[in-house]
């Protein structure tokens, strides 16, 4: 199969389309902080997002008790949902690109492990988002890496898996694709690096949002990159 045969794009949000992994990050240390919990590296922070927040929450400290487990989710929300806007915008070129993918005829649809509540917020702010014809949050489906966002996406739209591509910044993405049967695109201005992309089955790995285009076009410099 060639890149062209594909139908519909499905997207991650965080670290894929909108610049908010500083964001999360300093939001996840902060109810680290109010929850008087030893805070962790950022790199610890940065490599569960993606992930729903309860699944996040689990790998960072498998060993906290549930009080304190939901008093951090309760923090985290608190954080991340009083964030201004303007501390995450889009990547460059991600509202046109995406205007160019519709325009073209591409179906898009976005997976994110943020809330129903989060990705509301951000559809009420970004008007590009009306583009969007599907959408699955972590609070309404299984987490990434299990497939069922894809699943349920593809069902919802009519789109058979081997026309379906998902394109994400981290491995939990490039995971969750294989695991639904999917090809797998990467880009890396997220938080996982090309390599890592690749060796998690990503099909390929685009460094800036508006290479996308011509990575779907059959460009070969940009399939290898």
């Amino acid at each position: 199969m060639t890149s062209r045969d594909y139908q519909l794009l499905v997207f991650d949000w965080d670290g894929t389309l909108m610049d908010s992994v500083g964001t999360i990050v300093h939001c996840m240390a902060e109810a680290f902080r109010r929850a008087g919990i030893e805070p962790l590296p950022d790199s610890r922070y940065r490599s569960i997002i993606g992930l729903g927040l309860q699944e996040a929450l689990q790998a960072l400290t498998p060993e906290l008790p549930t009080h304190a487990f939901d008093a951090v989710a309760q923090h985290y929300r608190d954080c991340f949902l009083s964030a201004p806007h303007e501390a995450m915008p889009f990547f460059p070129a991600v509202e046109a690109t995406l205007g160019e993918l519709h325009a073209r005829g591409y179906r898009l649809a976005v997976a994110t492990g943020k809330s129903r509540r989060g990705l509301v917020r951000m559809f009420e702010h970004h008007a590009v988002c009306r583009l969007f014809t599907s959408s699955r949050c972590a609070d309404e489906s299984r987490s990434k890496p299990a497939p069922d966002m894809l699943l349920e996406i593809m069902a919802e739209t009519g789109v058979a898996a081997e026309r379906t591509l998902m394109v994400g910044d981290s491995i939990h993405d490039i995971r969750m694709a294989r695991n639904a049967g999917v090809h797998g695109l990467g880009i890396s201005h997220g938080v996982s690096s090309a390599e890592e992309l690749r060796r998690h089955g990503a099909l390929g790995c685009i460094h800036h949002f508006a290479e996308l285009p011509a990575w779907l076009a059959g460009d070969k410099k940009q399939q290898v990159g």
